[in-house]
This record gives structure tokens, sequence and C-alpha cells, in this order.
């Protein structure tokens, strides 16, 4: 069995299938029992032990959202109606919140309630 471990750990974050070298994922095999499986060759094998599935996600600048309350910073406005008090004018803005194929999520702010709520282009 190949696997690749954290030096100094003893814990293995990877399990290689000793068939064709291919990543083995967790899954549940016949009988409730988890195993771990390849994807390419179908071949499993029996888990020893505690079985854990992590991931760890690693954050870039990009990833913060800045929420600005200051009303100083000037925003566009347009017409829409606000589900809450039924005014008529709204701040607004985009953000690709989806896959880039997809169109960008439109947010909307009350200019009288302040209440925020979203568009989902394209639908």
């Amino acid at each position: 069995m190949k696997f690749a471990s954290m030096p100094g750990t003893g814990c293995h974050y990877m399990q290689f299938c000793e068939k064709c070298g291919a990543l083995m994922v967790p899954t549940v095999g016949e009988g409730g029992k988890k195993v771990l499986m390849c994807r390419s060759c179908g071949h499993t094998m029996a888990v020893k032990g505690e079985l854990k599935v992590s991931q760890n996600v690693t954050r870039t600048p990009r990833d913060k959202i800045v929420v600005v309350e200051d009303e100083s910073v000037p925003m566009p406005k347009t017409a829409a109606v606000c589900p809450s008090c039924g005014n008529t004018e709204a701040y607004y803005w985009t953000v690709q919140t989806r896959r880039g194929d997809e169109g960008a999520t439109e947010f909307y702010r009350c200019t009288k309630c302040k209440q925020t709520w979203r568009y989902y282009g394209g639908r």
C-alpha cells in the first residue's frame, strides 16, 4: 500500500491504490463497511482503524468580503421595489458568487429602510 504522510506526525493524509497508483477515496462498501476505493480501477481496500476525512481550505486576500456600512461611500441607485417597506429606490451592486459561465448575483439595499436582498441574474 502506498501513502503519503506528514513528516514527524505519523499521520497519513492520502492513500494510493496498490494496483494502479491512483488516489483512493473513502466510500461505503458491501454490508455498510467503510472502505477505500480506487476511482480508476475499482480496487477496494478495508479501512483499518479510524477513518477521518478532512480538507484544509486556504484563504486568499481575494476571499475577504468587506461590508461597508458607512453611507459616505457613494453607491449607484436604481428603481427596485423593497420587499420590506415598498420603497421604489435602492442602491445596487453585483458580485460573481457562482461559476464564471453563470450570471452575476445582483444585490439591492433599500434607500429608506436599509433592507438588503439579492437577485440571481438570468433567472
